[in-house]
């Protein structure tokens, strides 16, 4: 697919990408490599140009295989308010593509099953993809409809044996998880791994894709990511959303984005920066159980969670999982 040939290339010194802290102290153990769990935090104001540079800039300092690569970019899309930040914004994805093309991909499609909406393509359109995007439909495959191979789930948390996932999911190189940071009455917190439901077609399992909750919502998690080893993740919290999400919450401006390989680290880097305690997040527990990882073992690059970090609006219910 074309790119755009006229971008400049704005050298951004300020991301301080170079720069590691971590977050707690690192006196715990994981199977895992250090830098394989490092997050990028990099401070983004508004969705602007620059976009295309800091997405960029992320994936060289990750060193993310591109050459060549068949990539498909996962964001979140579930319903459409002009007044919520429901949706990974459109202006982000659109970045994501022309960076991951800038970068020698052989091939970006940009894939969603949303869990609410039967109508994906007019909900897109109302989100405002196809004035962001050229050709979006040309680019776009619904997961929600599109042809499904039986997947066994090896090990499964949840009561799951098997799913019937889009063939699409599995046909790319690397799965970019493109989620919004927002609150979660049920999980705390969506974000990167919560994403993965998209993937899970509504033409197979309905609408809003109950078997997911029947089976564990917080177990059905860590097994789709499971199915995933290939995966970098970049969190639109640039407008964020707060209290009762992941629809009728509030907006947050956050100003960043955080970025990484190890989708599970991402995750507790984000509800560290939201003030949510990942040892409380039940997905986390179970994905440490399983994964054989500490959360406190994660690496910060560019900004520090401390200077990014406010406390986000929680559901009455979830108080519990505050950050002391």
């Amino acid at each position: 697919m074309p790119t755009s040939t006229n971008r400049r290339y704005f050298f951004l010194g300020s991301l301080g990408i170079g720069s590691l802290a971590t977050a707690f102290s690192c006196s715990h153990r994981t199977s895992l490599p250090l830098d394989a769990q490092r997050v990028s935090i990099v401070r983004v104001p508004s969705y602007s140009h620059e976009l295309f540079d800091v997405i960029r800039r992320i994936l060289i300092d990750h060193r993310v295989a591109v050459a060549g690569k068949r990539i498909l970019l996962k964001p979140n899309l579930v319903e459409f308010s002009a007044q919520a930040p429901i949706n990974t914004s459109p202006v982000l994805v659109s970045a994501a593509l022309e960076a991951f093309h800038s970068l020698g991909a052989a091939h970006v499609t940009i894939a969603e099953g949303p869990g609410h909406r039967r109508m994906t393509l007019d909900m897109a359109e109302a989100a405002g993809f196809f004035s962001a995007i050229p050709r979006f439909e040309d680019r776009f495959v619904d997961l929600n409809t599109a042809d499904v191979r039986r997947v066994a789930l090896a090990g499964p948390v949840s009561t799951l044996k098997e799913l019937y996932l889009p063939h699409t999911v599995f046909d790319c190189d690397l799965l970019v998880s493109l989620p919004k940071m927002k609150t979660h009455h049920w999980a705390g917190a969506t974000l990167a791994m919560k994403n993965l439901f998209g993937v899970v077609p509504g033409s197979v399992y309905g609408w809003p894709k109950n078997i997911l909750h029947w089976a564990g919502i917080d177990e059905s998690i860590v097994d789709l990511h499971s199915l995933f080893p290939r995966q970098f993740a970049i969190v639109d919290g640039i407008e964020a959303m707060e209290g009762n999400g992941p629809i009728l919450g509030q907006p947050k401006h956050m100003g960043i984005l955080v970025a990484g390989a190890h989708t599970p680290s991402v995750d507790a880097t984000c509800c560290q920066i939201m003030r949510i305690d990942p040892a409380k997040i039940r997905y986390l527990t179970l994905a440490a159980e399983k994964l054989d990882w500490d959360w406190q073992t994660v690496r910060q690059s560019g900004e520090t969670i401390a200077s990014v970090s406010s406390a986000f609006a929680l559901h009455p219910d979830l108080q519990h999982l505050r950050l002391k």
